[in-house]
């Protein structure tokens, strides 16, 4: 009898090692690594071993770059707006996509209210393995959501789904959540590196050879990154996170990983009774400011995908009785607020080194380019001097370390889109400024940050 193999797989990066160590090589992670059964070969499997040892199919035909078909790809919507916009424009068959998100975000409630509404008009199989049918009826009946027509199965096992899939001939099919899925043939139990990682990659192959379009739901850790094998976001073609506190009732989902559209897509939409709904107009709900504007309060343009997102940003500067001051950074990086106040310190001649600085973007919107520099300096100087900025004010542009204001991409767009929303003055980078501004509206362009200080 043969003896059973085995390997050491590190759950952040993928690496393989043939005996456990504490800390991974690769990504330096300590504790990540976790023990995986291989299956052995087949006894007398195989044809005879040419030079190459490769006894496979060698019939496959291959094809120039310039005669590959470059026809649209078909898509289907999900009846969202804002989830066709994250995918891209809609689903694509033979797909496979990735929901993660903290517990409570919505995950299966989105993925339960496209299902049902596109049951109505195709063929759709429901897999939960995470809770009975009974309360997915309940779900759906509280959610007012039409139920007939959407076939449900509530299955862990892998081999069971194929088989009623091979039947069932969906045209999407819905798996939550992929960490409760298992392999007969690994010993693991569900959760596992082995079992996530096999257990997705079968399902992804049986969806790229029907053209069915599959939808799984994936946990997260308490990092917010997406639990199990790196190699799971690798498989798949599509990767989004649904985000939002349970004290918010927005929620944000954001399209990390998109081979058929843009990366970096955000998609709003409102937790309601009704279950979730899509907003249509950003914008309008980032920026529900006070009438008395107060200091230390400034609206930003952030670009999300491909569309400008007007937010507030606030910050508070106030003395620290600390030996060391605290930054605390809420949806912007902490690292970057620190290099900012050093620039302001060195270029802007205000010094923060014995204030405290908080700092906060309004909405629980998570900022991850740097157009927001030039807004969050303006706001700690606002708050500093106790001097509230004019509410009809909007500012984007990068802040170097040499105190330079550089462009951003797409200023044109950010500046029309302030200006559709009654904003009537705008500090901008040089670069970034029209020739011909928009009807009403003053746009200063600055070079330096002691002309955007002097612009105030």
């Amino acid at each position: 009898m043969a003896k059973a193999k085995s390997a050491f797989v590190c759950t952040e990066c993928g690496a393989e090692y043939r005996k456990w160590q504490g800390q991974c090589s690769s990504c330096q992670e300590w504790n990540t690594l976790s023990e995986v059964h291989l299956a052995s070969a087949r006894p007398g499997g195989g044809a005879a071993p040419g030079r190459s040892g490769y006894t496979g199919d060698l019939s496959r035909e291959v094809i120039d770059l310039g005669n590959v078909d470059l026809s649209e790809v078909p898509r289907m919507s999900s009846t969202f707006a804002e989830f066709d916009r994250v995918l891209g424009g809609g689903l694509v068959p033979g797909s496979a996509v990735l929901l993660g998100g903290n517990p409570g975000a919505g995950k299966s409630t989105l993925l339960l209210q496209t299902a049902c509404k596109l049951a109505q008009q195709r063929r759709i199989l429901y897999v939960t393995g995470e809770e009975s049918l009974s309360q997915v009826a309940m779900r759906a009946h509280r959610l007012q959501l039409p139920t007939s027509g959407l076939k449900m199965l509530a299955e862990t096992s892998v081999e069971t789904i194929l088989a009623v899939s091979e039947r069932e001939k969906p045209e999407i099919l819905v798996i939550d959540s992929i960490q409760t899925m298992h392999l007969e043939d690994i010993s693991s139990a569900p959760g596992g590196v082995a079992q996530v990682r096999e257990s997705a990659a079968a399902l992804t192959r049986f969806a790229k050879k029907t053209n069915t379009v599959l939808l799984l739901v994936g946990h997260v850790t308490k990092d917010g990154s997406l639990a199990g094998p790196k190699v799971l976001e690798h498989m798949i073609d599509a990767s989004l996170l649904l985000e939002g506190g349970a004290d918010s009732r927005f929620r944000t989902l954001r399209g990390q990983k998109n081979r058929f559209g843009a990366v970096n897509e955000l998609g709003v939409f409102a937790m309601l009774e009704q279950g979730l709904k899509e907003v249509k107009n950003p914008s309008a709900i980032f920026l529900s400011r006070q009438e008395v504007q107060a200091p230390g309060s400034l609206v930003m343009v952030v670009w999300e995908g491909t569309r400008p997102i007007l937010v507030e940003v606030q910050a508070l500067v106030d003395e620290s009785a600390l030996g060391n001051p605290r930054r605390v950074a809420v949806g912007v990086d902490q690292n970057r607020l620190a290099m900012l106040l050093a620039v302001l310190n060195r270029h802007g001649g205000l010094f923060t080194g014995d204030q405290d600085v908080f700092l906060n973007v309004v909405g629980g919107v998570k900022v991850l380019e740097t157009s927001a520099d030039l807004a969050v300096l303006l706001a700690v100087v606002s708050s500093l001097q106790n001097r509230a900025l004019p509410k009809e004010l909007v500012v984007f542009g990068e802040v170097g370390l040499s105190g330079e204001i550089r462009p951003v991409p797409s200023g044109q767009e950010r500046i029309a889109e302030a200006a559709k929303h009654g904003f009537l003055r705008a500090i901008v980078p040089r670069g970034n400024a029209p020739k011909q501004a928009p009807k009403g509206m003053e746009v200063i362009a600055v070079d330096k940050l002691s002309d955007a200080l002097e612009a105030l």
